[in-house]
């Protein structure tokens, strides 16, 4: 019942939103395509497709088929809070300025813990028709954490009329994490004890920590990858000697970075080889309370473009919500990545007497069929299936 709820509230956004499922580019969709509806006939042509399958769901995975980040974020919030009772509503709304990644993946961690605030997205002081038709089907009711504000606006972003607002801002995209980290910890009440830092300049592997923040609560601070900004050193004094993950190899963040992070608290490095393999790594890790720790079946895991960072943000509070699990970044639209197959497979349900007594996966894909293929979702989805398993093999047995 609750996959249908949300299947539905994902489906009724297509349908009364143009940008949700056509378009290219950062704002609103100017053209209309064929979307998913609820209630087409037997009597109608192409009738499964009209009721969007496979494209917008299979068995396994759901999608958010956004043509641009702006519409994924608006599909996101509504089928995460589809409303419309109070209780189905959002506290209240991060309205996130998209033109820098960056801020969208630090204000990833607003979408968790006590302020629960979905994320839309406005460009700049221009508020996008899917983020304005969003809002106003989110209806904010005021979240106690963040002084009964419905709209947190985090960067030079448009201020919503008719609803209270507080901001958050920053010269920069550094100075602006550390603000949104400040702020995230008087909401909460207190400094997170654990930080991830995230490159600056090779999006793809900072893309995983929009999940981890949005699920943890835990803040997104940024490097060079030979320098330590002023704003992040600042931010990280604050938090008086936290545990540091660093996401991502060297290549993207040095050896010396890490080595004076390590000064500032204790620094541990996540990830190795491309953004795909550094997804894996982080997804797999665990160190105490902090890491997904997903190394076996019966967990959600969310799809995403390498080269689609505001999609990590847009996509955040699946992580926080629902099925939970880490973000996995895939490189092409039309190949599903080696490493992502051998891992699916790796972590695949299996049962050896009765499936109903078993364990289950479930996928989001965030992004249209030009970000990631139905044939990609497909096979997607006969990895994330439950399989009969045979006392040699290996996986849940039930």
């Amino acid at each position: 019942m609750r996959r249908r709820a949300l299947l539905l509230a994902v489906f009724a956004l297509c349908a009364s939103t143009v940008a949700a499922c056509g378009g290219r580019g950062g704002g609103v969709a100017a053209k209309t395509e064929t979307t998913p509806v609820v209630g087409a006939s037997g009597n109608q042509s192409e009738a499964a497709g009209n009721l969007g399958f496979p494209a917008f769901a299979t068995k396994n995975t759901t999608r958010v088929g956004g043509a641009d980040p702006v519409a994924n974020a608006a599909g996101v919030a509504r089928a995460v809070y589809p409303g419309p009772s109070v209780k189905t509503r959002p506290g209240a709304v991060a309205l996130v300025d998209a033109r820098d990644w960056r801020i969208g993946v630090a204000a990833a961690v607003l979408a968790g813990n006590q302020v629960r605030a979905p994320i839309l997205f406005s460009n700049g002081p221009d508020l996008p028709t899917a983020s304005k038709d969003a809002l106003l089907a989110l209806a904010p009711t005021g979240s106690k954490a963040v002084g009964n504000a419905q709209v947190i606006r985090v960067g030079d972003v448009a201020r919503p009329d008719g609803l209270r607002s507080t901001g958050i801002r920053g010269a920069n995209p550094f100075a602006l994490a550390g603000a949104i980290d400040a702020f995230s910890a008087t909401a909460q009440g207190k400094e997170s004890g654990t930080v991830v830092i995230a490159s600056a300049d090779d999006p793809g592997y900072a893309m995983p920590a929009a999940a981890w923040a949005a699920k943890s609560g835990d803040p997104v601070l940024f490097v060079r990858r030979n320098a330590i900004p002023a704003e992040t050193r600042a931010a990280l004094a604050l938090h008086r000697k936290p545990k540091i993950y660093v996401l991502g190899p060297p290549e993207t963040i040095s050896d010396a970075v890490v080595a004076a992070l390590g000064k500032l608290g204790t620094a541990t490095r996540v990830g190795s080889g491309d953004p795909v393999r550094s997804s894996i790594d982080f997804a797999r890790f665990i160190d105490g309370s902090f890491g997904w720790g997903v190394v076996d079946p019966g967990h959600g895991i969310v799809f995403a473009r390498a080269d689609h960072p505001l999609d990590a943000a847009a996509a955040a509070s699946l992580s926080a919500s629902g099925t939970y699990g880490p973000l996995i970044v895939v490189s092409n639209a039309d190949r599903l990545d080696p490493p992502v197959d051998a891992y699916l497979l790796d972590i695949q349900p299996g049962y050896r007497r009765d499936p109903v007594r078993g364990v289950y996966n479930h996928g989001w894909i965030v992004g249209d069929d030009k970000a990631i293929s139905v044939g990609v979702q497909s096979r997607i989805d006969l990895l994330l299936e439950i399989r009969q398993v045979t006392r040699q093999q290996k996986g849940s047995q039930s």
